[in-house]
């Protein structure tokens, strides 16, 4: 106690010390000195400091700031006024108007003025007071950074909207780049949140944004590239609305133009934006688009131009070519945003959907995967809304396609063969064959192409009943009266033959009735086929009625006729990301479930149905989070063929997609946690999957950078099976395989292995599976199946033989990525720590070797009271300790129903140097008991790996002055 009140009367004395020296400052009529303006900041902070103190410090400051014009001394007291303006709401006017004063805006220095500008801006507050006379002032300063943090935080000032389009459009002819990087954007944002009907205004908008696309420095490229979606492309249509009814096809024409120019910019950015551009104009001109697809100019265009706006003339010319420069760009990415950019302009004109498509051929033999798979995309989009025509050429490219090692490559071939009329019986047998060979190199494929073939039977009746008709003696029993059960051939027959009763064509009866007998025989296998359409239980009922009569009605077996249209085989996009050039929204921007996002989660099969049943109220998010699951399943095959560059591109952008999605509910929090967490396990096994391929060697730091990803992976691995809670047996199942992948992973390197280590991990890691195996009556995978089978082999032939990298590197290739479907809603165990009132300027006291009380306010999310918590606290790697945080111990918290628990927890800090002033980081971690496996040699802590449920602290501490 007496130490307490020593420090009192200590504190008492200064504050007495600065309050004369405030006073005696003022009754001289002088400015503060440099020493007391350095301790009236204890004096602000300090909340048992009484007003009339504070008010003295305001005058004082007043005055000082009358007397002073120093850019130093101004620059405390900048500091000063802004402390007051945040620990003190009820004296912040006073502070604030001090801050807008011409004390500090009319000081000579630039970096004072910016200083300033930061300050109010951050406290929101200049907004409502700041004149346009000053505004214009600052912004014709000399100082450019000045002027940027005007025109940056431009749509925070309360002004007309005509002064700061006049602003803006005159500094976009700054000689400074990025003052007119930022006039651009400031620009498009002040267009997108006014109302502007004046058509010399858009005109006036339109012109600087082609002006600035052809800017040669490449920042203001960079922020025109940004902006051309809205500033030509947007701005354009405004033109087209504000025109004459008869000119509006001429405006769309010029601006589609227009953006048709800078296809063959040098910079890849723009061509990238160009094209997303180009697929976003409203309407064009049969013509024009006929012209993008030659080089040569037609005959119709050669005399053909445009005057969008005064003073500007476009040729119909320019654009010869447009979509031929894309699509042979060297940039896969160009040739990707290319041909997404053609989806929606194939729905102008069937005319030109026929001339893309031929266009759309030739990039299936490019030599990405990714564009190949854009390509057919796009064909698919063109098939959806029926303006596809399938000729001879084409389909012999289509049979090319479904004998592709790319899986993701043949499931596409197949949703548009789907969808495909066909006008002869000779391409409808070709299409029959190439897809039995699709069958017979890849039996994997088996339950897709059942699929298939039926949707192609029932759309062409006629040819069905006919190609039966020539197989019928392959269906036929053997001599000896049965039938030929091992030929999937005659199952893919007998497939196409019961979808022909569905067709609405005529003269489909002539099917034999006893067809729909021999099919019962395949029944599990077809019902496989045909699950996103009909159970096993309505598909016997169907055969049944079929084998006594074909006519046969849909309604008569409650199927879904929806699911056999054109929609019902919507494509997963290859990026989801909104507004990418080679994405497509989820949902729709009002909030309700479209159609194409309903349609593409019924590929999900019956798994992902428990799943929906599962979620009940969070339906929509486990829609959108098992779609994100089931893109990263094809992601992993283009990581197996070796595209690990495409791959991460996919999972990257799934990361973005799922990072900008924010829920409402409180549930669903943890399904995006655990969402985001299974794509950055994935990732980083696809970077060591990639460094660990036989075809690439290891350079001389290889084996460093092997170290490094395998701890990042390990990381990851042990976040994801210890952070969340809720999780079925099913899914814990999926997760300890990538755990035993990355084991194998490790065991098949020796040079970077502890063998003792990896191989306990991985008989740990085992056993854990089988003893969920039999909790659960789960079934295993063929993965896990094969590791169980050679560690047994392996152990019962020699105990010296368990590491062996090329039995590892074998069980490797049996692996394959299992989709991954959410059954329930996980809930994510993190937790939020701080330090009240706690930086470089206010840091916690301490005497030099005497242990620091270091005061945290603690809050957890999920965590369960029987978890082991330690509070680590490092000043370095050498100088780091632990103490244990027991729950059961812990008094007046406060709990809240979505099991969250605030408390503050007073850590001890033992190591304290003999120093005036250190700095310590402090993180929370959860002990990870895994079969003992990762057991830390660290005296007085915890027993195994942690796991951090946050990140980690600075604290600040600063010597005693009782020392």
């Amino acid at each position: 106690m007496g130490m307490v009140a020593e420090l009192e009367r200590r504190q008492s004395a200064m504050e007495l010390h600065v309050i004369n020296s405030i006073q005696q400052s003022l009754d001289n009529n002088q400015p503060l000195s440099f020493q007391a303006l350095a301790s009236l900041r204890s004096l602000i902070i300090n909340p048992a400091t009484p007003d009339s103190t504070l008010s003295s410090v305001l005058d004082a400051l007043t005055r000082s700031l009358q007397l002073n014009r120093d850019p130093v001394f101004l620059h405390h007291a900048l500091k000063l006024l802004s402390d007051l303006a945040s620990h003190r709401p009820h004296l912040s006017p006073f502070a604030l108007d001090l801050l807008r004063s011409d004390s500090l805006f009319s000081s000579a220095s630039p970096r004072l003025v910016g200083e300033s500008l930061s300050v109010l801006l951050s406290l929101a507050s200049i907004g409502n007071d700041m004149d346009a006379a000053r505004f214009v002032s600052l912004c014709l300063g000399p100082s450019v950074s000045v002027r940027q943090c005007l025109l940056r935080n431009a749509e925070k000032l309360v002004f007309r909207e005509s002064v700061l389009l006049a602003v803006f459009l005159g500094f976009t002819r700054d000689p400074y780049p990025y003052v007119r990087k930022e006039a651009l954007d400031g620009l498009v944002k002040l267009c997108k949140n006014g109302d502007f009907d004046d058509r010399d205004v858009i005109e006036g908008c339109y012109c600087r944004a082609v002006e600035l696309l052809r800017d040669a420095e490449n920042y203001v490229r960079s922020a025109a590239v940004r902006a051309v979606k809205y500033s030509v492309c947007e701005w354009g249509r405004l033109l087209v609305i504000c025109s004459e009814d008869m000119n509006k096809q001429d405006s769309s024409d010029a601006v589609f133009i227009q953006l048709g120019c800078m296809v063959r910019d040098m910079s890849v950015d723009v061509r990238l934006e160009a094209f997303e551009a180009l697929g976003k104009i409203g309407f064009v001109s049969e013509d024009i688009l006929l012209q993008t697809l030659s080089k040569k100019v037609l005959g119709i265009n050669k005399d053909k131009a445009f005057k969008p706006v005064e003073g500007l003339d476009i040729s119909a010319s320019a654009v010869a070519g447009a979509y031929i420069h894309g699509l042979e760009d060297e940039f896969s990415e160009v040739r990707m945003s290319a041909c997404y950019s053609l989806r929606t302009l194939t729905l102008f004109s069937l005319r030109f959907a026929c001339e893309a498509l031929n266009l759309m051929m030739d990039m299936l033999n490019d030599d990405s995967t990714v564009v190949r798979l854009q390509a057919l995309d796009t064909i698919h989009h063109m098939a959806t809304s029926n303006h596809l025509k399938v000729e001879k050429i084409h389909i012999h490219r289509f049979l090319s396609a479904l004998v592709d090692s790319s899986s993701v490559i043949r499931s596409m071939t197949r949703k548009i063969l789907k969808l495909a009329k066909l006008p002869q019986f000779k391409l409808f047998k070709l299409c029959i064959d190439g897809l039995l060979g699709n069958l017979e190199i890849y039996p994997q494929d088996e339950a897709d192409v059942f699929s298939a073939l039926f949707h192609i039977g029932r759309n062409h009746g006629k040819f069905t009943v006919h190609i039966i008709e020539e197989v019928s003696p392959e269906m036929e029993p053997a001599s000896g009266g049965k039938l030929s059960f091992d030929s999937t051939r005659v199952a893919a027959f007998l497939v196409l033959a019961i979808s022909a009763p569905l067709s609405h064509e005529k003269d489909v009866s002539a099917i034999p009735s006893r067809i729909f007998s021999y099919a019962v025989t395949w029944l599990g296998r077809i019902s496989y086929g045909l699950s996103d359409l009909m159970n096993q239980e309505k598909l016997l009922a169907y055969l049944s009625e079929c084998s006594r009569s074909s006519a046969i009605s849909l309604a008569d077996f409650k199927i879904n006729e929806a699911l056999l249209t054109v929609e019902s085989d919507a494509p997963v996009p290859l990026c989801s990301k909104v507004d990418s050039p080679v994405s497509m929204p989820f949902w729709k921007d009002s909030g309700g479930t479209s159609d194409y996002h309903h349609q593409e989660f019924l590929s999900l099969g019956k798994s992902a149905a428990h799943a929906e049943y599962e979620l009940g109220e969070h339906s929509e998010l486990r829609k959108y989070v098992n779609l994100i699951f089931k893109k990263v399943k094809d992601f992993w095959s283009l990581v197996e063929l070796g595209c690990t560059t495409e791959a991460f591109k996919g999972i990257r952008a799934c990361k973005e997609e799922v990072a900008s999605f924010t829920a409402d509910s409180p549930g669903s929090s943890g399904a995006v946690a655990f969402t985001l967490q299974y794509l950055q396990v994935i990732g980083m096994l696809a970077k060591v999957w990639g460094h660990l391929r036989p075809t690439k060697m290891l350079n001389p730091y290889g084996v460093g950078k092997l170290e490094l990803l395998f701890a990042k992976l390990d990381r990851r691995l042990r976040e994801i099976s210890n952070r969340f809670i809720g999780l079925s047996k099913g899914e814990e199942l999926q997760i300890l395989d990538l755990v035993l992948v990355a084991c194998l992973l490790r065991l098949s390197k020796m040079e970077i292995c502890c063998c003792n280590a990896a191989m306990k991990l991985l008989l740990s890691t085992v056993a854990h599976v089988e003893y969920l195996h039999k909790e659960g009556s789960i079934e295993l995978s063929n993965f896990v199946t094969e590791v169980k089978k050679s560690l047994h082999d392996a152990d019962s032939s020699s105990s010296s033989s368990t590491c062996k990298p090329l039995l590892f590197k074998k069980l490797l290739d049996s692996f394959s990525l299992q989709q991954f479907v959410l059954y329930g809603t996980p809930r994510y165990i993190h937790a939020e720590l701080a330090v009240p009132s706690n930086d470089s300027e206010n840091p916690l006291p301490f005497i030099p070797g005497i242990p620091a009380s270091i005061p945290l306010a603690i809050t957890l999310h999920n965590v369960l009271t029987e978890s082991r918590l330690w509070v680590r606290i490092s000043m370095s790697e050498e100088s780091t300790q632990f103490v244990f945080l027991d729950l059961n111990l812990i008094r007046n918290e406060k709990r809240s129903i979505n099991v969250v628990r605030e408390f503050t927890f007073v850590a001890p800090f033992y190591r304290t140097p003999k120093a005036i002033s250190f700095t310590v980081r402090a993180s929370l971690g959860l002990e990870c008991f895994r079969e003992n496996i990762d057991r830390v040699k660290v005296f007085g802590g915890p027993k195994c790996e942690l796991t951090y449920l946050c990140p980690e602290k600075e604290i600040f501490l600063c010597k005693s002055t009782e020392c």
